[in-house]
């Protein structure tokens, strides 16, 4: 059972409770809010409301959204870039537009539904059905590397050191806009978008605390070649924080500036290096990756304004 928790803002003083939900909760059609409305599974105050409840400001909403049943994910053969594979663990160069596991509208073509053909089943079940393998996840619109364990032992210890923060992970961006210093970083906590629940935000109560360092690459007209380094890995994390300070990443589409790059086909964002100790031997590893023909060819592209 998934909780959403909100509070009425000004905006919502007045309005009917199954008018105001759908701006809470915008990844459920009005139907079915209206339906956990019916079903006393939306709470006003610690109470069931009924659809035409009028809000009031500070009024505190629960919805309770019954889990979706899991199906199981179905080995596919598609393609896969592995940099590295052994009897624990593979690395895997995700490219962009890749979903990393299945979810509603993205049920096939996943990079489980890759591994699960690739490894013949052999793969960690902490994850569940739906994320076999997977310790850690990236955007759609993110290429890079990835680290997916074969077996739980794996797949505990490779978790332990992500909750740690001592897995190594550098990416690469173009940013928009000239950063003042050459280097620096970005401390906040994440959480959900209070208006927007799709959207990732720096919030002053709340979330989880997330740290991204950074340094200029390269400067360009209008843009900066970044690296950057995580400390925490927060959902949207590199997005959210660069966005926080004026410089979203060029190419996206959410937390960017509405005239998008379209021909980047999403962020322009890179997950170049991954280092971690090895779940059996304890060796240190660390797996470098080229960055893609997307992100040469912009770079190129902004070369050729300097000229």
């Amino acid at each position: 059972m998934e909780k959403l928790e909100f509070v009425c803002g000004e905006e919502q003083t007045g309005m009917r409770l199954d008018k105001a939900l759908p701006a809470f909760v915008p990844e459920m059609t009005r139907s079915a809010l209206s339906q956990l409305i019916e079903e006393e599974m939306v709470l006003l105050d610690g109470k069931p409301a009924a659809k035409s409840t009028k809000l009031r400001s500070g009024q505190h909403i629960l919805v309770q959204r019954p889990d979706a049943r899991p199906t199981e994910a179905q080995p596919e053969n598609i393609p896969l870039s592995i940099v590295y594979e052994d009897a624990d663990l593979l690395v895997v160069n995700k490219p962009k537009g890749m979903v990393v596991h299945p979810a509603p509208g993205n049920e096939s073509g996943t990079l489980v539904n890759a591994l699960l053909w690739h490894c013949q089943g052999s793969l960690s079940g902490i994850g569940g059905e739906l994320r076999p393998g997977i310790v850690h996840r990236i955007d759609k619109n993110t290429s890079g590397l990835l680290v997916v364990a074969k077996n739980d032992q794996a797949h505990v210890c490779l978790s332990a050191q992500m909750a740690e923060h001592s897995i190594a992970r550098t990416y690469q961006a173009v940013v928009y806009g000239g950063m003042k210093e050459d280097s620096g970083f970005v401390e906040g906590n994440i959480g959900r978008h209070k208006l927007d629940r799709k959207k990732m935000a720096v919030v002053a109560q709340g979330g989880k605390p997330a740290y991204t360092a950074w340094q200029v690459l390269a400067r360009y007209q209008g843009f900066t070649h970044l690296q950057l380094r995580l400390k925490t890995g927060r959902t949207h994390q590199i997005r959210v924080h660069m966005a926080s300070i004026g410089h979203p990443v060029a190419g996206d589409d959410v937390y960017g500036p509405r005239n998008v790059i379209q021909s980047l086909g999403g962020q322009c964002l890179h997950a170049k290096t991954l280092g971690f100790l090895h779940p059996r031997t304890g060796e240190y590893m660390e797996f470098d990756s080229e960055l893609p023909e997307y992100f040469t060819h912009f770079l190129q592209t902004l070369k050729r304004t300097l000229e």
